[in-house]
């Protein structure tokens, strides 16, 4: 049995786990035990360290006796670079050498906030799942993971002789390709709208994909906007360049979408959908991953019953020739939202 401390380290919030891990030599799996976990405002405190120490402490007095954890891993949105990490939306500059020394812990490691999504894979079970294409599943084969969410995070894994490895890759920041007139005339759109040459992926398929689809339909007058809706959209155009945001424009749309109460708000997920079934697609046919491509990220879980419409899947499937090959491919939601943390203690049980 190996203690760890394991984080999902955000520019909002830090939630720290104390986890027991039990691993059987003959077997390549790892058993996790949650002992405590806590959840820190990341504002609070100068950087990591105070955080990791507080709550040491707090879980020593809860549980009764002096906990000393052997290893650690942190999930964290940011490039990891030789094991450590200046954060984007904090004054932080992690490095997991000084925490070693500074926490005592022996071994400390940093990794992507996605690529601990790919590690949390081999962590869940069925009833963590919702599977949208039961295919044809393969043993040693890749396993592909994407996840929409503020950004559009892409990975792939292995698992050959016991041995799991996790890659994460900038795919959300390849091209967006579209796939009708609409969707031309969408890039035109955000290309003005933003003054850029290009447009990635992630611009569409993302949280904030969500808010731009919304708008290009309103301003292309697609349909009659709702005042309720409406009014909280402008809202948020207000404050989207200010520290003081008071709506969240994806989740009055994605409501709106899901009760039917909106015409602009359904044709707006529709679209969405639609580009996030055809990424998840492209991402299938670049690894061929017969173990499975995993749907995670924030908006997924939100907005489950549009994924299983229909139309994601369709897109996904859409490749002319391959098709039957795609076809074979499972394809399943992830419904837990610790997976990052789970993903954060299996990389740091094999430390």
């Amino acid at each position: 049995m190996t203690l760890l401390v394991t984080g999902d380290i955000g520019g909002t919030k830090t939630l720290l786990q104390l986890v027991d891990a039990s691993r059987e030599e003959s077997k390549a799996s790892v058993k996790l035990r949650k002992v405590y976990e806590n959840r820190y405002s990341s504002h609070d405190f100068p950087n990591l360290v105070p955080i990791v120490k507080k709550f040491l402490e707090e879980a020593s007095k809860r549980l009764g006796e002096k906990q000393k954890p052997e290893k650690a891993c942190f999930a964290i949105a940011g490039p990891i670079v030789n094991n450590t990490v200046k954060l984007t939306n904090l004054p932080w500059m992690i490095d997991a050498k000084l925490m070693e020394n500074e926490l005592g812990i022996s071994q400390v490691s940093l990794i992507n906030d996605f690529e601990a999504v790919g590690y949390g894979i081999f962590g869940l079970n069925a009833k963590d799942l919702e599977t949208l294409q039961p295919g044809e599943p393969k043993s040693d084969t890749p396993i592909a993971v994407i996840g929409a969410g503020t950004g559009l995070g892409e990975c792939f894994s292995i698992r050959a002789a016991g041995v799991m490895k996790v890659y994460p890759t900038e795919g959300g920041h390849t091209d967006f390709k579209p796939r009708s007139e609409l969707e031309f005339d969408l890039v035109k759109y955000l290309k003005a709208l933003h003054n850029i040459s290009r447009v990635s992926v992630e611009r569409v398929v993302s949280g904030m994909g969500i808010v731009a689809i919304y708008q290009f339909l309103r301003d292309r007058q697609f349909t009659r906007e709702s005042p309720e809706i409406g009014d909280a959209i402008r809202q948020w155009e207000k404050e989207v360049d200010s520290n003081e945001i008071t709506v969240d424009p994806g989740a009055v749309i994605g409501k709106a979408a899901l009760e039917n109460s909106d015409a602009l708000c359904e044709q707006t997920l529709k679209m969405f959908v639609e580009a996030y079934g055809a990424e998840a697609g492209n991402l299938a046919l670049k690894f061929l991953p017969y173990s499975g491509l995993y749907i995670a990220g924030g908006i997924a879980g939100k907005i489950i019953p549009l994924l299983k419409s229909g139309s994601f899947m369709e897109a996904f499937k859409n490749k002319g020739r391959m098709t039957p090959l795609l076809e074979k491919v499972p394809v399943h939601i992830i419904l837990n939202p610790q997976v990052g943390l789970i993903g954060a203690a299996i990389c740091a049980s094999n430390l």
